[in-house]
């Protein structure tokens, strides 16, 4: 028999005796997580929501939203029994009765208070006088923050502060805010006009300044460059829940209710007691 007329036989492949492949194993995975996934977000829609939403302005929250800050605060309070919490405040809270704040149901006491002074170059809060005369009758351990533009003039932000703020015994260091990047300069130059100002400062009232920051800005920007400053952070996510060891205060809420306020205030914890606070204010 030749080979062109040799009848050709074809081999028939094994099958194999596996029911699920690679790939079905890969597809079946992948649909599992995805499930998952939609569960999770679906139980936690409300948090994911208001914590996408946490920087808004409104005065106002919605049932929901009311209910998980107020589970947060205080799930924080109780997680920091062994220290103690204050709030920071503005013009933008209006009117204040310090002889009756009080936080909401009583989640926390409030020991020590943080007040606007002054913003940029010329600018001081509308409320300032008011509340910073009005808190020295109180017994509240009270403190003053300055809000640094980073575009204008170091040396006159400092002057500005130093110019409207009178600190004396028994009050906090200054405490300088910047949040803001710089539009008209660099980080390089921003971070020198930080620096002087908190020379400046220092120089002035024989206390080295506090630095105030997001989490984030902190992390970028600062850490590195200011390691010989304490730091009052602010962090809001639904999912901190415990203060870090090198912050000195952590800004956890800026949405808490406190009686005697009309609009909703920040609440801050200190990371320590109230004696290790007293030694942190100005001695003489």
């Amino acid at each position: 028999m030749t080979a062109a007329t040799r009848r050709r036989y074809s081999v028939k492949k094994k099958k194999s005796n596996s029911i699920v492949g690679p790939a079905s194993i890969k597809w079946m995975v992948g649909l599992f997580l995805v499930l998952l996934g939609i569960i999770i977000i679906y139980q936690s829609k409300d948090y994911l929501l208001y914590y996408f939403s946490f920087k808004s302005k409104h005065s106002q929250l919605t049932a929901t939203e009311r209910k998980i800050e107020d589970e947060r605060i205080k799930g924080i309070v109780a997680s920091h029994a062994d220290k103690i919490f204050g709030i920071d405040v503005s013009q933008y809270q209006g009117d204040i009765d310090w002889e009756n704040i009080e936080a909401k149901d009583e989640l926390f006491e409030i020991k020590f208070v943080m007040v606007r002074a002054t913003a940029g170059r010329s600018k001081s809060d509308a409320k300032f006088k008011e509340n910073w005369l009005a808190l020295t009758q109180t017994p509240y351990i009270q403190g003053a923050y300055h809000y640094y533009r980073p575009d204008e003039n170091s040396t006159e932000q400092a002057q500005n502060f130093i110019q409207t703020v009178h600190l004396r015994k028994g009050q906090l260091p200054p405490i300088l805010d910047i949040e803001k990047m710089p539009k008209g300069q660099s980080m390089y130059r921003l971070k020198e006009g930080l620096q002087n100002w908190l020379t400046l400062v220092e120089q002035h009232y024989g206390v080295k300044p506090i630095l105030y920051s997001g989490e984030k800005y902190y992390e970028d920007f600062l850490k590195e460059d200011f390691p010989e400053y304490e730091f009052w952070i602010a962090n809001y996510n639904p999912w901190k829940e415990n203060i870090e060891p090198h912050f000195l205060f952590w800004q956890f809420s800026e949405k808490a209710v406190i009686l005697g306020v009309d609009e909703l205030v920040d609440v801050n914890v200190f990371n320590g007691n109230l004696d290790q606070l007293k030694k942190l204010c100005l001695q003489k």
